[in-house]
């Protein structure tokens, strides 16, 4: 397996810590508003590096975090008025409906910041007594930068543009200097050893992974992973104060996916365009999403356009027409060459460009000998196979072929359907095959395409 370690900017042979074992952690979502189509990429990123872990053979722990006390979260209750529990319960449950809509595995482990205050303030005192941070008047605890000889080595993006943004605090010693606790009784606060208050983002994700893994005399974990844009500050934060708390390193290896476009621009609210996800699985199905979504490799920038996604859909649909050539067999075991080069493909840094074109000469061969012997159960059985195999590996090809072309069609319109097929079905069984074909001929011309199996009628919307 080989990864881009985006510190080192280089591609790396991945040796984990524990032989066999992977620790990998992902930056969740921050549960105070509807997921976006950045998000989505985020975890079918790191979905499809979880896939291939285990593929592979390793026993994977996948963290997954979300942060449910925030700044957005408490400017939310106040709009609103309604509770931090109350918005973060919706907004996760929100989450993970769509995550699963996309095919997305749940990680092992998806723990909550509210649920580590502990572990956070115990990180804190921790870095207090060692003189890597300190308290300031209103009883704030700031980490100091300066105190880190290693800080910015991770992102390599300290610089005076990347700090100007940064809150002015008179009594912070350095201007890199971050919030560990904010001092508060307003809203949301914990009483704690620190005081009343509440944590920081950045400790958040760094308490949680000592609470949530072993470690190792160097690392914390194997991986790290989530969106460029976490890279500075929130990634270089975690890794400086993790690194002082602990005297190792956070993390062997750090992974990050590119961001997301619409139709050009990048995605953000400042510029309107922002894309929430459920206004997307509203006009699309999960899975042709996903297929889309993870068709560009995840390094790069995903420029989001409708018509790209159709084009993408066609792409999908020809393994699916394929599924259907052979979904009257059970499998058996996928082609040996064919697995072979679909891991040889995702192990190199989620190659999805070569594996795809894999799965376009498997369909395209498995074809072409349907083609000239269309009954030859073996080869239906191992192209079933192989398929499946796609299903584990990428998360695509999962749905019954007939269920599948019939995405896209409205309730009124498949009672509609059914009512055809039930009359057609009548008329069968009292002989009038003239009649039973004039509901065929009217299924056809809704563009209906069905067919008689041993398991009763199928029928498919023809695109």
């Amino acid at each position: 397996m080989y990864i881009y370690d985006s510190s080192k900017k280089t591609k790396l042979k991945f040796e984990s810590i524990i032989p066999d074992k992977v620790t990998m952690y992902v930056c969740g979502p921050t549960v105070y508003d509807d997921a976006h189509l950045g998000h989505a990429r985020s975890s079918l990123s790191f979905d499809m590096l979880f896939r291939t872990l285990k593929a592979i053979g390793y026993e994977v722990k996948y963290i997954r975090n979300f942060t449910d006390v925030d700044d957005k979260i408490i400017a939310k209750m106040k709009d609103i008025g309604k509770s931090l529990l109350e918005i973060t319960e919706f907004y996760t449950q929100r989450y993970l409906n769509e995550m699963d809509a996309l095919g997305v595995q749940r990680p092992t482990v998806s723990p909550k910041a509210t649920e580590s205050i502990e572990a956070m303030e115990n990180m804190i005192s921790s870095l207090l007594k060692k003189g890597f941070a300190y308290q300031i008047s209103n009883g704030d605890v700031y980490f100091n930068t300066s105190k880190d000889t290693k800080y910015g080595s991770l992102s390599h993006m300290v610089n005076d543009d990347t700090i100007s943004r940064i809150e002015a605090i008179s009594e912070k010693k350095n201007p890199k200097d971050f919030a560990l606790w904010k001092a508060t009784n307003e809203f949301v606060s914990f009483d704690s050893i620190l005081g009343k208050g509440r944590p920081g983002w950045h400790i958040e994700c760094s308490a949680m992974i000592e609470k949530y893994t072993d470690g190792t005399a160097e690392y914390s974990i194997d991986i790290h992973g989530g969106g460029a844009d976490l890279l500075f500050p929130h990634h270089e934060n975690e890794a400086a104060q993790s690194r002082c708390a602990t005297g190792h390193e956070l993390a062997k290896y750090w992974m990050h996916n590119g961001f997301v476009q619409v139709d050009g621009e990048k995605m953000s609210k400042s510029l309107g365009n922002s894309f929430f996800l459920k206004d997307a699985l509203n006009s699309y199905d999960g899975e042709v999403l996903r297929f889309y979504l993870t068709s560009v490799h995840y390094r790069n920038d995903f420029n989001f356009n409708e018509i790209d996604l159709l084009n993408s859909k066609k792409r999908l649909d020809r393994i699916y027409r394929l599924k259907k050539r052979v979904f009257d067999q059970t499998s058996s075991k996928p082609t040996e060459r064919f697995v072979q080069k679909m891991l040889e493909a995702m192990t190199d840094d989620l190659n999805i460009s070569i594996a795809l074109s894999v799965i376009d000469s498997m369909a395209a061969t498995a074809n072409e000998k349907l083609d000239i012997t269309p009954n030859d159960k073996n080869l239906k059985k191992e192209t079933r196979a192989n398929i499946e195999f796609i299903s584990h590996l990428l998360g695509f090809g999962e749905k019954e072929p007939f269920e599948y072309f019939q995405i896209g069609i409205d309730e009124d319109m498949k009672a509609k359907i059914e009512e055809l097929l039930g009359q057609r079905s009548e008329a069968k069984k009292a002989k009038d095959f003239k009649l039973a074909d004039s509901f065929r001929d009217k299924l056809t011309s809704m563009d209906i395409l069905i067919m008689d199996t041993a398991n009763g009628t199928l029928w498919e919307k023809l695109t």
